[in-house]
C-alpha cells in the first residue's frame, strides 16, 4: 500500500545548494550537485554505496567543508557558519550509527537536543534555582506529553541506553533530534538494520514528524520500498554526481538509475545493502 503523504510541500524553497563540490586527498567525492527542497516535503536522495550521499548532509550541517559551491537555509548561506550554529537555525541530525550516550537515561538524553535553544545564565543554571528550574521544569513536561509519546517509548524513558536493543537506541537518537525543534531534519538511513516491524514502526514516526509537526525531511535510505511509500521527490547520485530527480514513480522507471543499481529491473521492492 502506498502511503505517500498528501502535503508535498509548497513552491517555497527552503533549503538550496548550489554546485556543491566536495574531495578529499585528490578524490571527487561530490562534483557539481545542485537541488533544492521545498518547505514541507519529504525530500530523499538515493545512491548505490559510495555515491556520496552521506557526504551531502555533511556538508549541510557543516560537518564538511565543501571545496566549491553554497548551501542556503531560509536565505542564510550555512558555508559560513559552524555546526552549532545550524543547529540554532532549526536543522537536526540523525545518523547511520547511533551517537547517544550509552551511560544517561533515554530521558537525558533526549534533553541533551534542546541544550541549543537554552538561555538560562550560567549562575542560576549551576544552581539550579528560578528561571533554570522552570526551564528544566517545561522542558521535561513538553518532552514527556509530546516526543516520547509519539515515539512511543514512554516505557523506557528511564532507562539507560546502553541497555536497550538497536531499534529502541534509534528511536532515542530521533527523539533527541526532535526535541530541537527542527524545521528540517536529517534522516541518514533511519531502518538499516532493522527487521521489518521495527522499519514499519519507524515509517510510521517519520510520517507522523512530518504530517503532524509539519516537519521538511531529508532522508538517505536504501529501503526502496521506504522510499517509493514516503517520499515526495528523490534525487539520485552516483560516484558524486546527480544523475537524476524527480517523483518516485518516475525514478523507479529511469533507465540510468536502474544501470546505477546494477540491472534491478523493479527498485520498488528492492532492500540494497547499506
Amino acid at each position: 500500500m502506498n502511503t505517500q503523504p498528501e502535503n508535498a510541500g509548497t513552491d517555497e524553497i527552503l533549503l538550496e545548494l548550489k554546485n556543491l563540490f566536495l574531495s578529499f586527498g585528490g578524490v571527487q567525492v561530490v562534483t557539481d550537485v545542485s537541488l533544492s527542497v521545498k518547505r514541507g516535503e519529504i525530500f530523499t536522495v538515493i545512491g548505490p554505496n559510495g555515491a556520496g550521499k552521506t557526504c551531502l548532509l555533511n556538508c549541510i550541517n557543516r560537518f564538511y567543508q565543501p571545496s566549491h559551491g553554497q548551501i542556503f537555509f531560509e536565505g542564510i548561506e550555512l558555508t559560513r557558519l559552524k555546526s552549532h550554529q545550524i543547529a540554532t537555525l532549526g536543522i537536526a541530525r540523525t545518523f547511520q550509527n547511533v551517537e547517544l550516550f550509552k551511560g544517561m537515561t533515554v530521558l537525558d538524553n533526549i534533553k541533551l537536543g534542546r541544550h541549543v535553544h537554552l538561555k538560562t545564565g550560567l549562575l542560576s543554571a549551576g544552581y539550579y534555582f528560578g528561571k533554570a528550574r522552570q526551564t528544566e521544569l517545561a522542558l521535561r513536561k513538553e518532552i514527556e506529553e509530546t516526543i516520547i509519546d509519539l515515539l512511543e517509548i514512554e516505557h523506557i524513558r528511564k532507562k539507560k541506553v546502553g541497555t536497550l536493543p538497536y531499534g529502541l537506541q534509534k528511536r532515542v537518537e530521533l527523539a533527541r533530534a526532535l526535541a530541537m525543534r527542527p524545521k528540517l531534519l536529517l534522516l541518514d538511513e533511519p531502518v538499516t538494520g532493522m527487521n521489518l516491524e521495527e522499519t514499519e514502526d519507524i515509517t510510521r514516526f517519520i510520517l507522523d514528524i512530518h504530517e503532524e509537526w509539519g516537519v521538511t525531511i531529508i532522508l538517505i535510505e536504501h529501503d526502496m520500498g521506504v522510499v517509493m511509500d514516503i517520499s515526495n521527490r528523490v534525487s539520485v547520485l552516483d560516484f558524486g554526481v546527480k544523475i537524476a530527480e524527480g517523483p518516485p514513480e518516475e525514478i523507479r522507471r529511469n533507465e540510468q538509475v536502474i544501470k546505477a543499481y546494477l540491472g534491478e529491473k523493479d527498485l520498488t521492492y528492492s532492500r540494497l545493502g547499506a
